[in-house]
Parts: structure tokens; C-alpha cells; sequence
């Protein structure tokens, strides 16, 4: 449950779909799990939405009238929201997936599927805790800074495109320097998966990071390979 039962407040989540259908299904579900719901029917809705109130979660339709799920997604990342965001579409395509998440999504999950399954992703995406470093002001390695509290990277002085997702893992990462994490470690720590995706989920991430922070991500010198372990930042 959501902490409702226990005096907290409900978490919330907006529910951006345009099937009316399946808006009353998954309101009255995610309802019945304590959650608070609230929904728009277009992309200008939930923008709008997302910008005058706060939420715990973001679900987001793929195919919207007046903006799409893509262009919601950028906006938000954009502006600096890093709600975590998961996305919906009856699309199968690995490309698709691809683009959601450079974008910033943190998760994808393709219709028709299991309302247990979307119930446990929601469950681990807000069961995720920030990382400690989010609390602490700013860390510099090489040419890189990274601002926790306004969520920025830059290097050279020069602000780095980093989704949310990439954010926080380079938090988890500085936060645990020196240490050798797994790959199921990370997981379950920065996306709040209990090995529900491949692992390889990880190394495109760190792969996409170490394309933004790297002189050289050929031959990287931050964030380093342990072979048949995991990865270790030394920045």
C-alpha cells in the first residue's frame, strides 16, 4: 500500500491516457491500491497538470491527441521535472523504447499488458529512494560538475543533456565511489527493479553516460568496467 492506511498522505499519480476505457481500469486499480489519480485526456492536459501540481508519478500514453507521449516526456525533462515516468504504448518496437527512454522516461511498458505487472513497476518506481547525494550541494571530477539540487551536469562549463534517469545513477555512482556495484545492485537501487528487466538495461545507461562525461568513453577513466562484477566510479 501507499501509506494512506497509515496516516500519510496518498502518493500521486497522473494518469495521462486518452481511452476512456482504460482510464476508468486503471484509475479504479490504482485507486484500490491507495494511490490518489488524477488524469488527462491530451499531451497540453498533462503538461498543464504537471506544472501546477506535483506528483509522485507520471503513467504516460504513448499516442495522444494534440502532443505526444514523446514530446510530454522532453517538456517535462526540459523544464527540469524528474518525476519518474513510465510509458505506455501499443507499440512493440525496440526503437520506440529506444527513443522514450533517451528522452528521459524511466520505464516502458507495451499494451496490452498485465495489471499486476504495471501495479508492481509503479510499486518499485516509488519505493526507489533518492540518493543521498540529492541532499548535498555539488561534486566536480576532471572537467565535469554536477549541481544536486538544481539537477545539472555540465562540462567545461557547458551544460551536459543528461536524462533523469542518467542523473541518478551518476548520483548513486559518485555517492558509492570506489566501490564495485553489480549490475543487480543497480538495479535495484537506482531503477527500484528487483531483476524485473535484463541487465542490460544498465549497460546502455552507463554506456549513454559515459558518452557525456568520458574524454575519451572509448578508454574511460571515471566510470570503469570491473569484467564479471559490475562498474566502480573513481572520479
Amino acid at each position: 500500500m501507499t501509506g494512506a492506511a497509515d496516516g500519510t498522505s496518498p502518493r500521486r499519480i497522473l494518469l495521462v491516457e486518452d481511452e476512456p476505457g482504460l482510464v476508468l481500469t486503471l484509475r479504479d486499480r490504482l485507486t484500490s491500491e491507495g494511490y490518489a489519480v488524477e488524469s488527462a485526456g491530451d499531451g497540453e492536459q498533462a503538461l498543464v497538470c504537471a506544472r501546477q501540481q506535483r506528483f509522485d508519478l507520471i503513467i504516460l500514453d504513448v499516442m495522444l491527441p494534440r502532443r505526444n507521449g514523446f514530446e510530454v516526456c522532453r517538456a517535462l525533462r526540459e523544464a527540469g521535472d524528474l518525476t519518474p515516468i513510465i510509458m505506455l504504448t501499443a507499440r512493440g518496437h525496440v526503437a520506440d523504447k529506444v527513443s522514450g527512454l533517451k528522452l528521459g522516461a524511466d520505464d516502458y511498458v507495451t499494451k496490452p499488458f498485465e495489471m499486476v505487472e504495471l501495479v508492481a513497476r509503479v510499486e518499485a518506481h516509488l519505493r526507489r529512494v533518492p540518493s543521498p547525494a540529492a541532499g548535498k550541494g555539488a561534486y566536480r571530477f576532471g572537467s565535469v560538475d554536477v549541481d544536486f539540487r538544481s539537477a545539472e551536469v555540465r562540462r567545461d562549463g557547458s551544460p551536459l543533456e543528461v536524462s533523469a534517469r542518467e542523473f541518478q545513477l551518476l548520483c548513486y555512482l559518485i555517492e558509492h565511489r570506489g566501490e564495485t556495484l553489480s549490475r543487480e545492485k543497480l538495479l535495484n537501487e537506482v531503477w527500484g527493479y528487483e531483476a524485473m528487466p535484463s541487465t542490460r538495461t544498465v549497460d546502455v545507461h552507463v554506456a549513454w553516460l559515459r558518452q557525456k562525461i568520458e574524454p575519451n568513453p572509448r578508454h574511460p577513466q571515471f566510470l570503469l568496467t570491473v569484467h564479471g562484477l559490475g562498474y566502480k566510479f573513481v572520479g
